[in-house]
């Protein structure tokens, strides 16, 4: 489903609205809440807002376990650490328990961090399918999301949970959870704003898949709901938006 909003601050408030409701009803049915955040600037805006009221005082962050898509491999001081970003936003502002998030190592070497993290994934759901109450991605102007980038061998990728990637012309090294995983949550929302992102949103949604892959096609949940929370100004190419 598509749902198109005027700007990022309607969109922002729309993914938080849908964070507390769908954490009430996985605390009510099961006990816990367990959330992929998404890194860079329209997901910001999201964390933003739950950490301030009503959402603050909505979401029972005592139940709450938080892991991320994707990571660079950088130190958890590093601004451009996604766990580090989210915690600014938001973890470091509510009262959930440290020992509930649960972020990549990114200062290890990167196979050993990607390792490490589904080892890490396997045993929290040891117990229980691998399924995530509700997944935040982004998409990129080339298609990628998590790091999930075009021409990835992880794109391939259809046993493990996590891999090893780069993005083209980056020489650091990324964490990515792979798709077989992110395809067995219960609810998948991409968040999508700006005007820079209208054409690939609008080839994505609208156009048969060519001979290069994007990557953001392989977010399929098997058993799960896909969202698509846009802004005016992505959607503006979309005809179904019209």
């Amino acid at each position: 489903m598509i749902c198109v909003y005027a700007d990022l601050d309607a969109l922002s408030r729309a993914a938080a609205e849908l964070f507390a409701s769908q954490a009430l009803k996985a605390v009510k049915e099961r006990g816990r809440f367990v959330v992929l955040l998404a890194g860079g600037e329209t997901p910001r805006h999201t964390y933003e807002l739950l950490a301030e009221e009503p959402f603050r005082g909505l979401v029972p962050w005592e139940e709450v376990h938080v892991f991320w898509g994707d990571e660079r491999c950088v130190s958890a001081g590093d601004p451009r650490s996604n766990a580090r970003m989210a915690r600014l936003a938001l973890l470091d502002r509510v009262p959930i328990p440290p020992e509930q998030i649960h972020p990549v190592a990114g200062a290890r070497p990167p196979r050993q961090a990607a390792e490490e993290y589904e080892a890490l994934l396997r045993a929290f759901f040891a117990t229980a399918p691998p399924r995530f109450d509700l997944i935040f991605l982004g998409l990129g102007d080339d298609g990628h999301t998590a790091s999930l980038f075009p021409g990835s061998a992880a794109l391939e990728e259809r046993e493990r949970w996590t891999a090893v990637t780069q993005r083209p012309g980056d020489a650091i090294h990324r964490v990515t959870l792979t798709a077989p995983l992110i395809n067995q949550a219960a609810l998948v929302a991409f968040l999508v704003a700006g005007g820079g992102k209208a054409a690939v949103l609008s080839e994505l949604l609208e156009t048969p898949p060519g001979p290069d892959l994007l990557p953001a096609r392989l977010i399929r949940p098997v058993k799960g709901e896909l969202l698509w929370f846009v802004d005016r100004e992505a959607a503006s190419l979309l005809v179904q938006a019209r």
